[in-house]
Parts: C-alpha cells; structure tokens; sequence
C-alpha cells in the first residue's frame, strides 16, 4: 500500500458547494436572442454605470498614484473626514464620528460577509427584504445562519434575528421607506437586539420620493447604537469599477469590524480612497448624472407603458419595477425579441416572480433605442 492511499486528500465541501446558481447566468438564451437583433443588444439587466467617471475622481486617482506603501484599512485621515462631511451634510448623521465610519472593497463585499463579520453562524437568523437583492440571502448562507425575506417590524420581533437588512430605496422595485417606516424597523430590531444594517447605495437617485439614512435622527432617536449606514460611489460617482463603498454608524461595531479586515487584508487602495474622499466633496458631477438618469427614465417609462407594462413603486434608483400581469421569464422573452434584456423577477424573491427589472444604465442612444422598439 502507497503511502498516498494510506492518506487519501481529504474532501470537504466548500461554502460555494452550498450556494444558488448566479442568476444572471440563466439569461444567456435571452442575451443571445436579444444579441440577434438587426440593430444590436439594449442590454437593461444589470445596474452597471456607462458614463464616464467624474474627472475629479480620475484626476486624484492619478495624483495618488505613487503609493508604494500598504494603505491603511481605517481609511486616511482625508477620506475619513470626507465620509464624516458627507453623511452628515447630505443626510443629517449628527453626532457621527471618524471612529464611526470605515471604507469597504464595494458594498456588494459588505452585504455577503457582514453576517460572518458579526459573529452570526448557524443559531441565528438573519432577516432580508421580502423582494430583494439575492446577496442578502448568499451572506446569510455564508454564515450558515437562516436567511428569512420579511418586511415587517412584528416579523423582526417573532423571528428575532441577529442582523436585519433594511433597503430603501429597494433595489429591485425603487420603494423608499419613510422616515416613520424605518423607525418602526430600527425600533423593533433594538426591542429583540439586533443589528441593523441599512443599504442605502441608491440614496441619491429619489425621483418621486426623499430617501432616508437610517442614521437620520427621527429614525435613530439620536443614538447610532447597532445601526450601520451602507453607502456605495457605484451609482452616485459612476465608481463601481474603482470598488467604493463604506460603512457608517456605531463606532463599537465599526471598531469590530475594522480589527476583523485588518487580520484579513481587507484594504481599499490608496489610490481609490483619495479618489472617493474628492468625488465625496464634490455635489455637481451628482447633480449631472442624476440628470442623465432622469431624462433616461422619462422616456423608457412611458415606452414600457405603452407596450403594456405596469410600473410599480419605482420612485427612486435606478431601475423601473414592471409587470404586464405574466410570469416574469414570459416578459423577458417578450423584450428579448424585441433586443431589449432585462432582469426577471424571480431573481428577488419568491413574491416576484410577474415582475421585470429593467435599468436605465444604459447610455442614451441605446435607451432611446429600446423605447422607439417598445413604441413601434
């Protein structure tokens, strides 16, 4: 007997063994109908900017990028006073602290290991969004914890979940919470103990309502206490190539957290952070993309009307929330003849599964585009 047959290599299943199929993989027959097309794909499934980043972001990305030394994972002095600005001037965090705010490698890296991170494993519960980004629900498994889609302060307290994820403005279907929805919420999950983690990453892009940060006053009754802001540059600075985003709130939990990426190697480039602390000062490069996802929504909303779409909610983000009353992968195939691929519901939650996503990321030739096709 060899010595290797004495030892057989171990086999263990990984947590990946354990995790859906990727959603959007199940599009590629659609993609490729819709590729087909005489005059080309319009491609509205994914929420990926296509305008230009900022030049202000560009231009301290190139300043900085002489940094041979390894960046710090708190962030620089510089970045974290920009958070420390931006949260409070653009939505009222009083009493935010730099010990309170910390950058992270993109906020899609926070939603999936925040439950690991928090020391949740296979004893506890966390609780999503009952129609929501399916990361909530990957993290969940991550930590081997139970995952529960439910949108309602009495489902926190039945259910007393150690993490709670709160969305607003949604990503998928744009509902923005009030300010005396998220209290409820907040309220609630303190009642049980539990943290809430709040994806605001769409923030800026409220079109028929004001979003709120959960770290707003008339929501966090004045204490961060268990609350973290999750905020992202994706959107808002045309950066999610750069992979910026950061978290924000109770400085206990940010310290937690900061000493867990230290040991783990979790750092945001040097380079990256001086380009997020300048784009975070910065409020006119906003205001010009949110004008360009403005004028992409007022033509490709009536254009899916007049096909026969219902939107729903969608009055914030960057994505338009539309059923023609038929499963989901129906509307799809539907668009897809047409050269136009959008996201089905079924990816966000069992409740969905009527509903299409359909982003304005997209350039405006291409928009324009899908809505004389919609029309014609």
């Amino acid at each position: 007997m060899t010595m290797a047959s004495q030892h057989p290599t171990p086999r263990r299943a990984g947590l990946g063994a354990a995790l859906p199929d990727f959603p959007w993989d199940s599009l590629a027959a659609a993609k490729q109908r819709a590729t087909a097309h005489p005059d080309g794909i319009v491609d509205l499934s994914v929420g990926t900017p296509v305008d230009d980043t900022p030049e202000i972001g560009q231009q301290a990305l190139r300043d900085a990028a002489n940094r041979p030394g390894y960046p710090q994972t708190i962030g620089t002095a510089d970045l974290r006073s920009a958070m420390v600005e931006y949260l409070t001037d653009r939505w009222q965090a009083d009493g935010l602290t730099e010990a309170g705010v910390l950058p992270v490698l993109g906020t899609k890296e926070i939603v999936a290991w925040l439950p690991l991170m928090v020391g949740l494993g296979p004893d506890d519960v966390v609780l999503y969004p009952s129609t929501a980004y399916p990361t909530y629900a990957v993290g969940a498994q991550l930590a081997r914890a139970t995952g529960v889609a439910a949108d309602t302060a009495e489902a926190i307290r039945t259910h007393r979940p150690g993490l709670v994820w709160l969305n607003s403005p949604s990503n998928p279907t744009g509902r923005v919470l009030s300010a005396e929805q998220l209290a409820e919420l907040v309220g609630a999950a303190r009642e049980v103990g539990a943290l809430v983690a709040s994806d605001e990453c769409y923030g800026e892009l409220g079109w028929e309502a004001e979003p709120v940060s959960v770290l707003d006053p008339r929501v966090s009754q004045g204490s961060h206490e268990q609350l973290l802001a999750v905020h992202s540059l994706s959107k808002r600075s045309n950066l999610a190539g750069y992979r910026a985003g950061f978290v924000a709130g109770d400085p206990a939990l940010v310290t937690e957290l900061t000493e867990l990426r230290k040991h783990a190697g979790m750092m945001m480039p040097a380079p990256v952070q001086a380009a997020m602390a300048a784009l975070l000062r910065d409020t006119d490069h906003v205001t010009v993309q949110r004008e360009r996802y403005a004028a992409r929504r007022a033509l490709l909303r009536p254009a899916l009307e007049r096909a026969g779409f219902r939107i729903e909610h969608s009055e914030a983000g960057l994505y338009l929330w539309a059923t023609r009353g038929e499963d989901c992968r129906a509307s799809v195939d539907f668009l897809s003849g047409l050269g136009i691929l959008v996201a089905p519901g079924d990816f966000y939650g069992s409740d969905s599964g009527q509903y299409v996503r359909v982003a304005l990321t997209a350039t405006d030739e291409r928009i324009a585009a899908a809505a004389e096709r919609l029309t014609s």
